[in-house]
């Protein structure tokens, strides 16, 4: 068998999510849903979804924090070795505005392409993947792409660009080996059947949509 891993980008999918809320508002069920059973249903007949990389930072605000810390943990609950999450940080940035000159800071997320970038090569390295599934249209992820094709040939590697979302780099990558991006805005219907219920329970623990995510 095929065996395949998933690195998600945890932010670009999350925003393109929130993005298509004001296209179509189902969409907001997906922020409640388990990230392991959706790349399962782009699985082919010969091919097996080892594990899915999730990579995000908590947020600063504490309730965000809390409603990301949840998902986690329930995705973390059902899926067991096939998911993990992995922390980068976020960093307050100081801007200037360009109108009146005032100063204001505002968070910056930090870190996640590199921990996108080494547990790639990684795997690659050390033989754990045989096809290698991107979910992100980030074009700072074009120069281990190109790393893992040239030293690593023998891996497969797909893009998935979240809903809203699309880099012209990563396309531009895709197109030259002959390959094309997957866009998940296609995939409704996978994302509507990986929809977690409620509350998720197994071994005596549970865990329960945050209520501002409930569609109501």
């Amino acid at each position: 068998m095929e065996r395949v891993t998933v690195y998600v980008d945890g932010y670009n999918l999350y925003y393109g999510l929130k993005r298509m809320m004001a296209v179509d508002s189902d969409w907001k069920l997906f922020y409640w849903i388990d990230i392991v059973k959706l790349f399962d249903h782009f699985m082919l007949n010969n091919q097996i979804l080892q594990k899915v990389y999730y990579f995000t930072a908590p947020p600063l605000n504490i309730q965000k924090s809390n409603r990301q810390k949840v998902l986690l943990r329930a995705n973390k609950l059902i899926n067991g070795n096939r998911f993990q999450f992995v922390n980068g940080k976020f960093f307050e940035k100081e801007l200037t505005c360009a109108v009146c000159g005032a100063q204001y800071t505002t968070p910056e997320e930090k870190r996640t392409d590199v921990n996108i970038s080494v547990q790639m090569t990684g795997d690659c390295a050390q033989n754990n993947t045989d096809t290698l599934i991107l979910v992100s249209a980030d074009s700072d992820l074009v120069p281990p792409l190109y790393f893992i094709k040239r030293f690593h040939s023998e891996k497969n590697i797909k893009i998935f660009f979240p809903p809203k979302n699309f880099s012209n780099d990563l396309n531009n990558f895709m197109r030259a080996k002959k390959g094309k991006v997957i866009e998940l805005i296609n995939h409704k219907r996978k994302f509507l059947n990986s929809v977690m219920p409620d509350t998720v329970t197994a071994n005596g623990v549970s865990y329960t949509i945050p209520q501002e995510w409930k569609v109501i």
